[in-house]
């Protein structure tokens, strides 16, 4: 069979956009892989209507949602390569049953980013919970306490300066680079405490947070840490098809124009292989817009 558009990931952008070409009436096939991104956290927060759900909940939800549409095909694995074929292109997916083949004339790559945490001992298994990199989705969840902020990136100086917004700040440079003198002077404005010593453990009953412990010995108590991980898009896709890449401020990013579509006429890409900026909410919208530009090229070409 032809597919008007494969969609993969199962992922707030994947289930957005493969909701628009449902409602368009065209056939669609959602592939989901079941890794999404945000598996390690109990609720999704600041997404409007859903605040506080966990977020298998609103996947679920929404994928029930889309089952109603008689043109959606659900396949349930990953999608491990594609190639261009003729005017459309094909779609190689494992899953339980083994490998199988799809077509389409369009696809729209949802597949997130997957998450290279920093290698301290105890902080894999806090992540998502203490261990958290976006103070707008759970800051408001651990404010009141001592809150640690890892260095060693471009983003940790400005993300400190947010921080005592919840909680007292503590900077770790990890022995890094300094602030610059202006971020210096706006932490030391904010309250923002700054400690050279490096972390080299996180201590407590996971997932909780007790304190850390630094290079000298010293224990520092605190409620939770801010980290900003290095991404990877989750998929291989996009570097298969010979889509461009732009550098973000934590990875690599597939580069899309105002329509959601990629420098491979025909592959559009949304949610958070395609931003740097990260949240439930922003990777629906560019599902919905990925989903429906997907339709008009269809459309309009």
């Amino acid at each position: 069979m032809m597919f008007d558009a494969i969609v993969v990931g199962g992922g707030f952008a994947g289930l957005a956009a493969a909701l628009q070409l449902a409602r368009a009436r065209r056939a669609v096939l959602l592939v989901d892989a079941n890794q999404p991104r945000n598996r390690f956290s109990a609720s999704v927060h600041g997404f409007l209507g859903h605040d506080g759900k966990p977020p298998h909940q609103i996947r679920a939800e929404a994928r029930q949602q889309l089952a109603r549409y008689p043109t959606v095909t659900f396949a349930d694995g990953a999608a491990t390569a594609a190639i261009r074929s003729g005017g459309g292109f094909i779609v190689e997916i494992e899953g339980e049953g083994g490998q199988h083949q799809e077509r389409a004339l369009r696809l729209v790559l949802a597949g997130g980013v997957r998450d290279e945490l920093p290698a301290l001992p105890g902080l894999a298994e806090r992540w998502g919970r203490t261990v958290i990199h976006c103070p707008y989705c759970h800051g408001y969840e651990v404010a009141g306490q001592t809150l640690g902020i890892l260095g060693g990136d471009a983003m940790s100086a400005h993300k400190a300066a947010m921080i005592p917004d919840w909680g007292p700040a503590i900077l770790f440079t990890q022995g890094g680079e300094e602030p610059a003198t202006e971020q210096g002077a706006l932490l030391a404005a904010r309250g923002v405490t700054i400690e050279r010593t490096p972390i080299v453990a996180l201590l407590g009953s996971a997932p909780g947070l007790d304190a850390v412990c630094l290079a000298d010995g010293r224990m520092v108590p605190l409620g939770a840490l801010f980290v900003s991980p290095r991404t990877q898009p989750a998929s291989p896709l996009a570097g298969q098809l010979g889509c461009a890449f732009d550098e973000g401020p934590f990875g690599p990013c597939v580069r899309v124009d105002e329509r959601k579509e990629t420098t491979v006429p025909g592959v559009f890409a949304a949610g958070d292989m395609a931003t740097p900026v990260h949240s439930a909410m922003l990777a629906s919208a560019a599902g919905m817009l990925a989903g429906v530009h997907a339709h008009q090229s269809l459309v309009f070409g």
